[in-house]
């Protein structure tokens, strides 16, 4: 869990017994677009939709894309013949390619640059206190200083792009605490959320907590999701525009290969058809 949101592919569970066949895959790509089907629909009476909206968008929709190499160029783990899952991906690549998705954003609009930013400093340090997994604590000490060079770039990235937003009439409401802290943690239950249809199959998914979800600027609350049953999960209190929101996100099956074989996974990824998974969120 202390690496849940720093990925390179997903690698869904499988049901006991069928841990060792074929596996649901997915890249980054379609993890991210099923957090951009959570951030279209977010908001309703109860839940304040986020400002401004088309860059919070666009950022939710990209927070990730720093990572498209690896999404295209998938290396095996030797140890089960699949692609790198989560907390597999070495641990210097994962320093290494953190940068990129803040800089996509960036370029695209600095509001963007800065919640990006702000999601994978977070990622290392405890969500700015609202997680109690701290990874940087437990980075080891060869590549410590390769981590904080990392997060020190970020930090300051952050300082840069806040003055900046704040000079200018128009964006300076935007990086006032109460709503950039807000539009934070949005995407971090989007990213989570995201994660809990993404990494277990449907048989082994429960019941799950999310706190800390934005009613608005200056309130949170803690949403409960239910499996109930038929592809269907209840949500309390429910965050989406209207209950019956149907989402969905694909991947492919695929099944152990000789990581000596040289084989060209990229090709695999390529060639093996995608097959879509389908939920449907309903209001507890």
């Amino acid at each position: 869990d202390i690496f849940r949101g720093i990925r390179e592919m997903i690698i869904q569970s499988a049901p006991e017994g069928q841990e060792s066949g074929k596996r649901y895959v997915m890249k980054l790509a379609e993890h991210l677009e099923l957090v951009g089907q959570f951030a279209e629909n977010y908001g309703n009476d109860q839940f304040a939709q986020p400002e401004p909206r088309e860059v919070f968008l666009y950022v939710c929709r990209w927070h990730d894309q720093g990572w498209v190499d690896l999404d295209n160029n998938p290396p095996i783990n030797p140890n089960t013949g699949l692609p790198h899952n989560l907390v597999e991906t070495p641990l210097p690549v994962i320093l290494l390619t953190s940068a990129r998705s803040p800089v996509h954003n960036e370029a695209q609009h600095p509001y963007c640059g800065l919640i990006d930013s702000m999601h994978i400093w977070g990622l290392y340090n405890g969500r700015y206190g609202l997680s109690d997994k701290v990874l940087i604590d437990l980075i080891p000490d060869e590549y410590r200083l390769l981590a904080d060079s990392m997060l020190d770039n970020e930090f300051q990235r952050q300082s840069r792009l806040k003055a900046e937003l704040a000079a200018d009439p128009r964006t300076a409401a935007w990086v006032e605490e109460g709503p950039l802290f807000a539009n934070y943690k949005i995407l971090q239950f989007f990213d989570t959320f995201a994660l809990y249809f993404n990494c277990t199959h449907a048989a082994g998914r429960g019941e799950a907590v999310f706190e800390n979800v934005p009613l608005n600027s200056e309130a949170d609350a803690t949403v409960t999701v239910r499996a109930i049953g038929d592809d269907t999960y209840s949500l309390d209190p429910f965050p989406f525009r209207e209950s019956g929101l149907e989402i969905s996100y694909q991947g492919r099956y695929l099944s152990p290969v000789d990581a000596d074989a040289e084989l060209d996974m990229a090709a695999v990824m390529r060639d093996t058809p995608q097959e879509t998974q389908r939920a449907t969120l309903v209001a507890a």
